[in-house]
């Protein structure tokens, strides 16, 4: 019993980082359809540049605000100048999909170049215990969970409750007629990248927080999890995103705990696929007709 109880918790933390990766890759892909595919190596370069601003200060507040104005300005960056101009030029979607592809190895190589190969590690005290009920969390893994629920409650107010989010939403559901409505849809797609891109950074501090050690692959290695989760949510809907990544983090803790942890994320894809086989556009998500990149 006491296993079941430490993956469950074990399982929360997961759930919290990868919430908090996969509602900013879901968001984004809502409003343009890009497939961001760097998104996982964007997450590394603000794991790396939070290390060396912890390194330097010993302030986490320091390294999550360094992560998150890194993966805002990057992410912002490569819309501005690299994805929409071949959004421009009338590139299709499988199109992007290879775009984001080749902008991905070219992030990694680079930051390879700068950084070596060598592992980092990023020496946060894990804290004192605290017991929440039968659950018990290391101070650094409450606080991560804590910011994940902020995190999300944050986007949903945004997405409901501003003139903002409601331009995000009917972007993402009409971009042609959205503007045609008024909406400016090139500010709402540069802040979706922008809000997309601070969270890539938080989760990316988040992430390197939680594991032993990182290096220059670790954000696209994560990647894959982000991508199943949004995928089990209904991917462009940032409220399945939340609820696929529970899933994805409880179940892959509590197999890790009773089988080879190697395979703790074979039995998570696994309830990947036999949700899609019942509904292929996710939990939440609604079938409709294909959409066109927007830049």
């Amino acid at each position: 019993m006491n296993v079941f109880v430490g993956a469950i918790a074990f399982g929360i933390v997961s759930a919290s980082i990868i919430a908090i990766a996969s509602v900013g890759f879901t968001m984004q892909f809502g409003v343009t359809n890009v497939l961001n595919l760097a998104y996982g190596d964007v997450m590394t370069v603000c794991a790396f540049l939070a290390y060396d601003a912890y390194g330097g200060t010993h302030s986490l507040p320091v390294a999550l605000a360094t992560g998150a104005a890194a993966g805002a300005g990057l992410s912002w960056f490569l819309s501005k100048y690299v994805y929409r101009m071949f959004v421009r030029h009338g590139t299709n979607l499988v199109g992007m999909i290879i775009v984001t592809l080749l902008v991905a190895v070219i992030v990694q190589n680079v930051l390879l170049a700068f950084v070596g190969g060598e592992f980092r590690v990023l020496s946060i005290s894990a804290g004192s215990n605290f017991g929440i009920g039968a659950f018990r969390f290391t101070s650094s893994q409450l606080f991560i969970v804590i910011l994940g629920v902020v995190l999300m409650l944050l986007v949903q107010t945004l997405l409901h409750r501003t003139r903002l989010g409601k331009a995000m939403r009917a972007t993402a559901s009409n971009s042609v007629l959205a503007q045609a409505s008024g909406v400016r849809t090139d500010r709402v797609v540069d802040a979706a990248w922008l809000i997309s891109g601070l969270l890539c950074g938080l989760a990316g501090v988040v992430l390197v927080m939680s594991t032993t050690a990182f290096e220059t692959t670790t954000g696209s290695s994560f990647l894959i999890v982000v991508v199943a989760a949004a995928m089990l949510g209904g991917v462009g809907n940032p409220t399945g995103a939340m609820i696929g990544a529970l899933v994805v983090g409880l179940v892959s803790s509590i197999t890790a705990s009773y089988t080879n942890a190697s395979y703790q994320y074979v039995f998570a894809f696994g309830v990947l696929i036999l949700v899609l086989l019942v509904r292929p556009w996710g939990i939440f998500g609604q079938a409709g007709a294909a959409k066109e990149v927007t830049g």
